[in-house]
């Protein structure tokens, strides 16, 4: 007799713990140097001394791990459950910078965090009846910008790091082009495990190799506390400005629309589609972490696409895995010593890794344009447009100085500003009635739901190539 258990979905899947371990360690190391700069930017930007940089630091690791656990597992209405990683975004940096320089010090920026953060959960659903204006023709559009605006941080960090003395030699370079074929070559010829952490294993590699030749040193390992909690407003009890609130409400909105678009992508690589229920949920966790870090000292939260790059790179959907690699962020948010051993890791390991990984981000928003008609309709135009307004402000990082500052919080974003042009479009050309004014056509405006992916990294299947033409609206 056929057996009637049911199959477990790729996403629910609990590996063995060995794997669970070296996967999640590899997230972490995917995200770490995003995560650990927006303190170390706002910190340094305020004069705050190093005790309070290293307490800004920890006390973010531990609401990384909190918020990515809640996203990841999930409870009530709270959290996507995909495998998403979680991390400071990087869309507040100049608006908590401008805060916190200007005499409200952060007090006022942990007000304002707090209030972006509740306003985000009273939003979610908003944005969850939203989530018809993103069929593949947005989502692919909004994929590919992701990766392209991804490309320039691992550029960076390949040359030793911004604003490092010895930015751009080449044994910057060439260190960082060793640990990209080492990822390329394990991915192509190692036993299906270390294949799936070839990020991981490219990672270590470099490192042994860049201790003896003098790129990083453990000299701040010695220094670092074996434990260390962050206790609630720890810098004084939050105050609320007008001014701070509002430009922090700008980047709420700006974090949700980016998020959107991460979930759209995780959820198109793992075969799991977001709906608007789960997208509802999603944003609602952001904004429970976004109040957790204005609570505990840190930042506003969202979703960290670097990350979602590793997984169509590697192939593991589980998000009990980016929850494991949850469970190592509050870890080392607790031990500031194993903390200071990751943060030791030099730039141009990152870079390598980051190389493939954010192209791989890249690639699947290609894979899912591929499955759009862009025949006797305005949907190049739609691509086009969008993906020239996210590239700019990545390529021209100063386009947009001489412009208010709620203009610059939404456009500095390459993401932000590529997807909401996107949304745009797409109105414009294939909702709102044609030239002879009788509509859009429903094989060009009606919203459909992307071709399932049956193995991350894969080419797009049968649904992704027949039936789906229609997909463009």
């Amino acid at each position: 007799m056929a057996s009637t258990t049911p199959t477990v979905h790729p996403v629910d899947e609990v590996p063995p713990v060995r794997q669970l371990a070296a996967f999640g360690l590899q997230h972490v190391l995917a995200m770490y140097a995003g995560a650990v700069a927006v303190p170390l930017i706002v910190g340094g930007a305020m004069g705050l001394p190093p005790a309070d940089l290293a307490y800004l630091i920890t006390a973010d690791l531990l609401v990384c791990g909190i918020a990515t656990l809640i996203q990841c597992v999930g409870f009530w209405r709270f959290g996507v459950r995909l495998p998403i990683m979680q991390g400071c975004t990087f869309a507040a940096v100049s608006p908590m910078v401008l805060i916190g320089t200007t005499g409200g010090g952060l007090p006022a920026i942990y007000g304002s965090v707090i209030v972006a953060g509740l306003a985000i959960v009273l939003l979610a659903p908003v944005f969850g009846r939203l989530l018809r204006f993103f069929p593949p023709l947005v989502t692919g559009t909004v994929i590919l910008i992701i990766g392209v605006s991804l490309l320039p941080v691992a550029g960076n960090w390949a040359a030793g790091g911004a604003g490092a003395e010895d930015f751009g030699e080449p044994r910057n370079l060439a260190l960082a082009a060793f640990v990209l074929a080492v990822v390329v070559g394990v991915q192509r010829f190692a036993p299906v495990f270390l294949s799936r952490i070839a990020v991981l294993v490219g990672i270590v590699v470099g490192l042994a190799v860049a201790v003896p030749f003098g790129f990083t040193d453990f000299g701040g390992v010695s220094d670092a506390d074996w434990v260390g909690v962050s206790t609630p407003f720890h810098f004084g009890a939050p105050t609320f400005e007008a001014s701070a609130v509002i430009s922090m409400l700008v980047v709420a909105l700006v974090c949700m629309t980016e998020t959107t678009g991460d979930f759209i992508a995780v959820g198109e690589l793992t075969g799991r589609k977001v709906e608007p229920r789960s997208l509802a949920d999603g944003l609602r966790a952001d904004g429970l972490s976004t109040v957790l870090g204005g609570v505990f000292n840190t930042f506003p939260y969202t979703a960290y696409a670097q990350n979602v790059g590793l997984v169509g790179m590697t192939r593991v959907r589980s998000r009990w895995v980016v929850a494991a690699a949850g469970g190592i962020l509050v870890v080392l948010g607790l031990l500031p010593k194993l903390g200071a051993v990751v943060a030791a890791i030099p730039a141009p390991v990152l870079g390598g890794a980051g190389l493939v990984m954010f192209g791989t981000v890249a690639a699947s928003g290609l894979r899912t344009l591929a499955a759009v008609d862009f025949k006797g309709n305005d949907n190049l135009t739609v691509v086009a447009v969008s993906v020239a307004m996210g590239v700019l402000p990545v390529g021209v990082p100063t386009v947009y100085d001489r412009f208010p500052d709620w203009f610059q919080t939404i456009m500095h974003s390459g993401i932000s500003a590529g997807c909401l042009t996107a949304i745009v479009l797409n109105l414009l050309f294939n909702h709102l009635p044609s030239r002879g004014g009788s509509g859009s056509p429903a094989s060009v405006a009606s919203p459909a739901s992307p071709a399932p992916v049956a193995e991350a990294g894969e080419g797009v299947g049968k649904d992704g190539t027949g039936e789906t033409v229609q997909q463009t609206a």
